[in-house]
C-alpha cells in the first residue's frame, strides 16, 4: 500500500507542477499579450523616394494592414491603435549591378544585372511598452535582367516581392522582438 500512496502522492505532485507552467507558443512567433494589446493602426505610407509606381506608398499601406490582420489576432482601427504603425517610403533605387562586355569595340558595354531597392522607415508605438517604441529603417532588393527583360514588365512583380520581405522584417521586429 505505500507503494501506491507514493505513487499518487507522486502523480498529484506532478499535476500541480504541470499546471504551474505556463508554456506559449505562437505560429507567427508574435509575443503579443492580447489581453493588454487588442488594436493596431497604420498611417499612410507615403512614396518619399521620388521614383517607383505612383501607387506603391499606398500598395505598402494597404499590404501591411494585410499581414498584421492576418497573422496577429488584433483588430485594425483608423488611429490610434495599442500598436501604431506610420512611415514612408524613403529609397527607390535602379542600378546596374554586372556589366556585359559588347563584343563590338564601337560600342559600350551593357548592364547584365539591374536591381531595384526599396527603403522604408517605420514609426513604431507600443501603448502597452514604451521601451519598444521607435524608428527604424528596412530595405530589399530585387535584380532584374535588363537584356531579356524591361522593368515595365517587372516593376510591378518585384516591388510586391520587395514589399512582402520588408513587411516580414518590420513584422518580426515589431511584433516578435526579435
Amino acid at each position: 500500500m505505500t507503494s501506491s500512496k507514493f505513487s499518487l502522492v507522486l502523480i498529484c505532485l506532478a499535476s500541480c507542477w504541470m499546471h504551474a507552467c505556463k508554456i506559449e507558443y505562437s505560429f507567427t512567433g508574435t509575443t503579443l499579450d492580447y489581453n493588454v494589446t487588442k488594436t493596431f493602426s497604420v498611417a499612410n505610407f507615403f512614396n518619399d523616394s521620388g521614383g517607383g509606381p505612383a501607387n506603391m506608398g499606398q500598395l505598402f499601406t494597404e499590404e501591411l494592414k494585410d499581414y498584421f490582420q492576418r497573422n496577429t489576432q488584433l483588430e485594425l482601427i483608423r488611429n490610434s491603435g495599442d500598436l501604431q504603425l506610420s512611415g514612408a517610403i524613403t529609397r527607390y533605387t535602379i542600378s546596374p549591378q554586372a556589366t556585359v562586355s559588347n563584343p563590338n569595340s564601337n560600342q559600350p558595354d551593357r548592364a547584365g544585372q539591374m536591381r531595384i531597392t526599396i527603403g522604408v522607415e517605420v514609426d513604431f508605438v507600443n501603448l502597452a511598452n514604451e521601451e519598444e517604441n521607435g524608428k527604424k529603417s528596412f530595405s530589399f532588393f530585387q535584380d532584374y535582367d535588363p537584356r531579356t527583360t524591361s522593368l515595365l514588365q517587372v516593376e510591378t512583380e518585384l516591388v510586391e516581392v520587395i514589399f512582402e520581405n520588408i513587411i516580414q522584417d518590420v513584422f518580426t521586429s515589431t511584433v516578435a522582438n526579435w
